[in-house]
């Protein structure tokens, strides 16, 4: 469903055209649809990524730029890292630091990272050329204003785009002033955006769920934790 078919549907429920509401209006109305639902997920599956990045000798600090260079659109987030022989774990930057000072000449194959300015930091700092793995989630495509007629929503499945068109009746039936109208398509806007959640982001059957569960990865050797810790 294109931004053009979109606005069309906009316009035949609400029984407007665009001598009411111009399409770059109603082309932003459906990009609000848009960002909230990019941003109301921060791992909507089908923004999964993988990819690669080398180290160079001497240097820990690298950008996520640089981290995702090989994704379309640049990295959103950044999940896990990993060499071909070992998953680095992650840790506060405090934590690393303290570790391993900047003024240490040590250096190694990294076994741990942290994230910080945008930034990631590798411990120890990588003493040659390594490829390291990446996985996460890319940046969004941009839709809504300034979009093509021709332009649709290719990042989301086909059922979300009609939840689009929806948040956009509800935003013309609002700058029509008819705030009940308005307040019922948002409702079915909502309403239809928590079943679509619940159907993408599901835990796969074959996943094993494990509740109250979290794995710890610290310098700290194995000993007796006490209560104020």
């Amino acid at each position: 469903m294109d931004i053009a078919t979109m606005r069309t549907y906009i316009q035949s429920v609400v029984e407007i055209d665009s001598s009411d509401i111009s399409d770059d209006t109603l082309n932003r109305f459906i990009g609000e649809a848009y960002d909230q639902v990019v941003y109301g997920e921060a791992r909507w599956p089908w923004y999964e990524v993988s990819a690669t990045f080398t180290t160079v000798s001497g240097t820990s600090d690298y950008s996520k730029a640089t981290v995702g260079g090989a994704i379309t659109g640049g990295l959103r987030t950044i999940a896990a890292l990993r060499t071909n022989d070992d998953v680095l774990a992650f840790i506060g930057i405090d934590e690393g630091d303290e570790q391993y000072s900047l003024s240490s000449a040590s250096t190694g194959d990294p076994c741990y990272w942290s994230f910080w300015g945008d930034n990631v930091r590798l411990y120890p700092t990588p003493s040659s050329a390594l490829t390291i793995n990446v996985r996460g989630f890319k940046n969004p495509t941009a839709f809504g204003a300034g979009s093509l007629d021709a332009t649709a929503p290719s990042d989301f499945p086909e059922p979300f785009h009609i939840l689009f068109a929806t948040y956009g009746i509800a935003r013309a039936y609002e700058q029509q002033e008819d705030p009940g109208m308005a307040a019922q398509y948002l409702a079915i806007f909502n309403n239809e955006l928590d079943n679509l959640r619940a159907r993408y982001l599901a835990t796969p059957a074959a996943q094993p769920v494990t509740l109250n569960k979290n794995k710890v990865r610290s310098f700290a050797p194995n000993r007796l934790r006490y209560a104020w810790e």
